[in-house]
């Protein structure tokens, strides 16, 4: 029986904060970067009276059609398909109005994927994988496998058991796993 992989979407597989950014940007006349916002999340770099409406564009169903895929995410997505079971799994219920976009994003980019492999959850404990690459370790806490960290801008502080600073981290990390 082949192993399993659960992979989280924003942050992980596509860039969604460059998204927040170019959004945040343009509304605001802001020149906010990536930089910025090492060891913290955006909403705490922003003034007060932005934080509701920067937290509002996931809710936008265009904020996730056309996202960039990470480099090297997808050819590594397609490696790990060939040696392991592969899942996304995406904590779509903090945004419901995203299903559609993110799914559609998801058959786009990830083709060689059956859509009976995308999983829309809230708490990620429920994914019965070997494996959770995720960009937030909270998703960890109540997850039966091994969690492993995909390094964002918010989460550069944070200590873990395995973290992966890109895709051909990644790639090497599951080398001997399968």
């Amino acid at each position: 029986m082949r192993k399993r992989i659960a992979i989280d979407m924003d942050e992980t597989i596509c860039d969604t904060m460059e998204r927040h950014l170019d959004w945040y940007n343009r509304e605001f006349n802001q020149d906010l970067t990536k930089a910025d916002l090492m060891g913290t999340k955006i909403y705490h770099r922003v003034p007060a009276e932005h934080v509701a409406r920067v937290r509002s564009y996931p809710d936008n169903a265009e904020f996730f059609m056309d996202l960039t895929p990470l480099p090297d995410a997808i050819c590594v997505i397609h490696d790990l398909n060939q040696r392991f079971d592969v899942y996304i799994a995406t904590a779509a219920m903090e945004h419901p109005t995203s299903f559609a976009a993110k799914y559609e994003w998801l058959v786009k980019h990830l083709p060689f994927l059956s859509p009976l492999n995308f999983i829309f959850c809230g708490n990620k404990g429920v994914v019965n994988a070997d494996y959770l690459i995720d960009d937030s370790s909270r998703h960890f806490q109540f997850f039966s496998g091994q969690g492993v960290l995909m390094t964002a801008p918010h989460n550069i502080n944070e200590s873990t058991e395995v973290r992966v600073n890109n895709w051909q981290e990644i790639k090497a990390y599951f080398a001997d796993k399968a």
